[in-house]
């Protein structure tokens, strides 16, 4: 049973082609039925993110162009507009492409986590939509336990990559746990909300977020049970915090030296610890000079950012080896069931003339002697069972044969026959 892969992510396709072949939530039931009910796929597995849209088919009639004009068509897209943004992987190569993605190794950031949460809430979808069988169930189960070997055997996701991640890993080194810390976050727009999730994550309890418009910091603060504050409040807050992180679009600082001084002051002099994202400064950069404060601007981030992508490769090429690796084992589990089928069959075929001549013996034993019905019974079933093989032989060609009769003595230990 082949197994196919056909995506779209942020290296073939701008955000705006992307969003056009997005799921929603709501949709994902109807579309994995749709497309076994078009007999395109046995099995199915669609992943839908901001980053990427892919089906995962195995069986059927699974088949690149088709499954390409059905992704069109449930979008309501014009035929042939993906067909440059598109990719197509096939087996092996489908195999170690949805370990990449499941490890992070494909990600827009490298090694980032995320990834591995929507891959799996795309695998319920599928499995309360029945579209899952052997090969679908056994892949998917392989691949998040690819995941999580690469997360705990190498330092893929150890090191921060994004300004969120570095200011929060500062923080972390310098207050140790941030469980007692009290964070003002200034601004609303994705990077606060990045930090404040990671501070979230890092068991920090006590966050304001604190924005020119409150109904967007109510938000923020919402994902994280944070407080919330206006610019105006920043004075009185920072009076109370222990690390300051913004990121807003203001031409000029919200956070001049006065300010800082006197929060100090008020704080008889515990530092505060102080982390500028935006372009341009919010924190004036006077405030570096003073003497209990800890000043870190986008630029510092940097150098820190750099060297963790650094590390980050070096732990992907010890991924890519455990991937290897599994991707090999899987393919072997793979063609393991068209053996288990074949002895299927071979066993039921066999059965099936065992039984016919049981019942032929039986039939026989009122009008012959027992030890003749046996007799026949024997040679008729020596005959039948030797029948195909013997035809096999008879029938190859001349540069088969030797082949042919090579299979066979292996098959039935003949060599060795007569030592037995």
């Amino acid at each position: 049973m082949d197994i196919i892969v056909v995506g779209i992510n942020h290296r073939t396709a701008s955000v705006d082609v992307r969003g056009q072949v997005t799921f929603l939530p709501e949709q994902m039931l109807e579309a994995h039925r749709d497309v076994v009910a078009h007999d395109m796929a046995d099995e199915v597995v669609l992943l839908s993110t901001c980053n990427r849209t892919e089906i995962y088919a195995a069986g059927g009639k699974a088949d690149a162009q088709a499954l390409t004009a059905w992704l069109e068509s449930f979008h309501g897209l014009e035929a042939g507009c993906l067909a440059d943004h598109l990719y197509v992987h096939r087996d092996a190569e489908a195999v170690r492409h949805l370990m990449k993605v499941a490890s992070g190794l494909d990600s827009l950031v490298l090694g980032e986590p995320q990834i591995l949460g929507q891959l799996k809430q795309a695998y319920q979808f599928a499995r309360e939509a029945g579209t899952t069988r052997t090969l679908l169930e056994k892949l998917f189960q392989t691949s998040f336990g690819v995941a999580k070997r690469v997360r705990t055997e190498t330092d893929i996701g150890a090191s921060a990559v994004s300004v969120a991640s570095a200011a929060v890993s500062l923080a972390r080194q310098v207050f140790g746990d941030l469980a007692r810390t009290r964070a003002l976050l200034v601004g609303a727009g994705e990077t606060i909300e990045l930090v404040a999730r990671h501070l979230k994550g890092q068991g920090c309890e006590h966050i304001v977020v604190a924005n020119r418009t409150r109904s967007r910091a109510q938000i923020v603060a919402d994902a994280v049970d944070a407080s919330v504050a206006s610019l105006e409040d920043i004075p009185r807050c920072l009076e109370q915090s222990d690390l300051l992180i913004t990121s807003t679009g203001s031409p000029l600082p919200l956070v001049g030296k006065g300010m800082v001084e006197s929060a100090l002051q008020a704080r008889r002099h515990r530092p505060i610890f102080m982390v500028d994202l935006a372009v341009p400064p919010d924190i004036e950069r006077e405030v570096g000079e003073l003497r209990d404060v800890y000043l870190y601007g986008v630029d510092d981030l940097q150098s820190v950012i750099e060297d963790n992508m650094r590390s980050r490769e070096l732990a992907r090429e010890q991924a890519m080896d455990i991937i290897a690796m599994q991707v090999n084992e899987f393919m072997r589990w793979r063609s393991s069931l068209a053996s288990v089928d074949v002895i299927k069959s071979f066993r039921g075929r066999f059965e099936d003339i065992r039984d016919a001549e049981l019942q032929r013996a039986l039939g026989q034993l009122g009008r012959e002697k027992p030890e003749v019905v046996l007799q026949q019974l024997a040679n008729r079933l020596t005959n039948k069972f030797l029948h195909q093989p013997t035809l096999y032989l008879q029938n190859a060609e001349d540069d088969e044969r030797h082949h042919k009769a090579e299979h066979i003595q292996q098959i039935f230990r003949l060599r060795n026959a007569n030592k037995e």
